[in-house]
């Protein structure tokens, strides 16, 4: 497996990839949120073409790659802001997640950013406690940025308040 720029062509798989890692969600409850369109292909091509989309591809041939998993980033405030990461849960388990998170904090630093943000949810396994094994702490009301604010004011907008949610960084 390698972390690359994500391609145009492969921006359809991540769709797929989206919408099979949404599935467990259901499990637990959340169906609103396994039933949540993936990113319309514009803005991945956005993502794609500001160079802040990356795919964890494995080899197939000599020529040949594909994707397993994706990470979509935004600039938000001081920080590498993660807007969406995903595996398909046919490769969970294999340290696709934190592989693509790490590339990140390289980008990140190598771009003058002093940390790593994202929203999650409290109380799903894959989410909070997991970025939480990564090196992520939850960050209190009072240590939120501006821009971490307008992203949850956004969420809330989504209907994504109807689960505990919270910030998390990591310093770099």
């Amino acid at each position: 497996m390698r972390i690359r720029p994500a391609r145009r062509s492969e921006l359809p798989l991540l769709q797929d990839i989206e919408r099979a890692a949404g599935e467990p969600f259901r499990t637990l409850g959340m169906s609103a949120v396994a039933d949540d369109d993936p990113p319309p292909l514009g803005l991945l091509e956005s993502y794609r073409r500001a160079g802040r989309s990356w795919v964890a591809a494995e080899r197939l041939t000599s020529a040949a790659e594909h994707p397993l998993g994706y990470l979509i980033a935004d600039r938000v405030d001081d920080a590498a802001h993660i807007e969406q990461v995903s595996v398909a849960p046919a490769a969970a388990r294999r340290g696709i997640g934190r592989a693509l998170i790490d590339h990140l904090a390289h980008w990140a630093q190598a771009q003058d950013l002093r940390a790593l943000t994202l929203t999650t949810f409290t109380d799903v396994p894959w989410n909070a406690p997991y970025y939480r094994r990564l090196g992520f702490r939850t960050l209190t009301e009072d240590e939120l940025t501006a821009g971490l604010r307008a992203i949850r004011t956004l969420e809330n907008e989504h209907g994504l308040d109807q689960w505990p949610r919270v910030c998390m960084r990591r310093e770099l």
